[in-house]
């Protein structure tokens, strides 16, 4: 059945998509050193347009636990500063007027709990995400029952939706047991 595969070609891409939306938000979550990760997705006014950090600034991580910012225009440090302060990435700037240095602090045992917490609910978002996608899928694979497609065939499509459905969800359940241990080891 042509329909059937289409749909589960298109649910298995979907979901490909649920699985590396919710690696680049964990990315963003510490996990005890520096990366320049964390602070993607941060956008600052750069020539009257949003532009991401890395368009305005040069990010490295000269130790474990700095991460150092350096406009490529040293005008735009205070706006750059100003964007780090207000986004939710939990680390104060400093600005010596060259550049802008974030230290991670050591985390403490709450600290690594409440990131735990972050990382289950982007889990559960990912998880809610993929059975989205099922139920999209399963509905559009009934639909072919008044197309004329054989009502096997379309059990057996929906039968193909939810194994697939299981193994990402089993894809999932493995990506917080790893975060989940980096997090929580010291």
């Amino acid at each position: 059945m042509e329909e059937i595969e289409f749909y589960l070609d298109a649910a298995k891409e979907t979901m490909d998509g649920a699985l590396k939306h919710l690696t680049i938000e964990l990315s963003k979550i510490r996990a005890g050193k520096a990366t320049p990760a964390m602070l993607d997705g941060l956008q600052v006014e750069y020539y009257g347009m949003l532009t991401p950090l890395t368009g305005a600034a040069s990010i490295s991580t000269p130790d474990a636990r700095t991460i150092v910012v350096k406009p490529f225009e040293r005008k735009m440090i205070n706006e750059i500063e100003k964007v780090i302060r207000n986004s939710n990435v939990g680390l104060a700037p400093m600005n010596d007027g060259e550049v802008i240095r974030l230290n991670l602090p050591p985390m403490t045992e709450e600290r690594r709990k409440e990131l735990v917490k972050r990382v289950k609910n982007e889990i559960e978002t990912a998880k809610v995400n993929v059975r989205k996608v099922r139920q999209e899928a399963n509905d559009s694979i009934r639909k072919l029952k008044n197309e004329g497609v054989s009502e096997d065939a379309v059990k057996a499509g929906e039968e193909r939706v939810q194994k697939l459905t299981d193994s990402y969800i089993t894809k999932v359940d493995s990506i917080f047991v790893d975060k989940e241990k980096d997090i929580m080891s010291v």
